[in-house]
């Protein structure tokens, strides 16, 4: 499996001079625990995370450093710490030293970037534009995936990630569901419908959608009940 095949597309971003309540607003509405900064031009030029947010003077967690220390270190370095604890817009705050990849990037590649950067999520750019975001959470699903496989057939190459690409297309289009926001992840032919269903109703709509497009041999249900 590669980037494209498991990475999320509908990504949640925010603008430099947005402000921070508004991207915090976002983190807590969408759940997520990082956004992708991009500029005017549609480039990307950082990223907000939680970790970004961890260190604020509203609730006395800013760092703290004895005299001493402070009289060795960049004055660079101590700006960035300022910033980071009393910055007011996202490009105050945001953190510049970007790890990205390709959509093409296997997921063995994604992993040692996550591990060698320490980091939970790595953006997906093609011809420097923002495509999708692997994280963590989806490099366990994709391994869940792969350990529940139970078919075994002669796919075409690439004809996973067209059977995605047709279901997350289906999905935007339809007005009952904001599922495509979520992860689906195709193996072989067989569909893994991950996240949170609200309803009944849209759990079995979702599982119909999914068996309807051309070449998906089976569906395989991840998905949690929230009714």
């Amino acid at each position: 499996m590669k980037a494209a095949d498991v990475m999320i597309r509908d990504v949640i971003v925010v603008k430099p001079d947005d402000e921070m309540d508004e991207a915090i607003k976002l983190l807590g509405d969408y759940d997520i625990s990082a956004l992708p900064v991009i500029d005017d031009d549609g480039k990307l030029v950082g990223v907000l995370s939680e970790a970004d947010l961890l260190h604020r003077a509203e609730i006395g967690t800013e760092k703290q450093h004895p005299w001493w220390l402070e009289a060795v270190m960049p004055a660079s370095k101590l700006a960035d710490e300022f910033a980071k604890s009393h910055g007011r817009r996202v490009d105050e705050i945001m953190t510049t030293e970007l790890v990205t990849a390709t959509p093409d990037a296997t997921l063995g590649e994604i992993a040692m970037l996550l591990e060698r950067h320490r980091i939970k999520r790595v953006p997906i750019l093609e011809d420097g534009e923002l495509v999708g975001i692997v994280s963590r959470s989806n490099l366990i699903q994709a391994l869940a995936s792969s350990q529940a496989q139970t078919h075994s057939v002669d796919a075409e190459p690439g004809s996973d990630r067209k059977i995605r690409l047709d279901l997350l297309n289906r999905l935007d289009d339809q007005k009952w569901t904001d599922f495509g926001e979520r992860n689906v992840i195709v193996n072989d032919g067989i569909v893994h419908l991950w996240g949170l269903v609200s309803t009944e109703a849209e759990h079995k709509a979702l599982v119909a959608l999914a068996e309807e497009v051309p070449g998906v041999v089976s569906v395989l249900d991840e998905t949690i009940p929230a009714y």
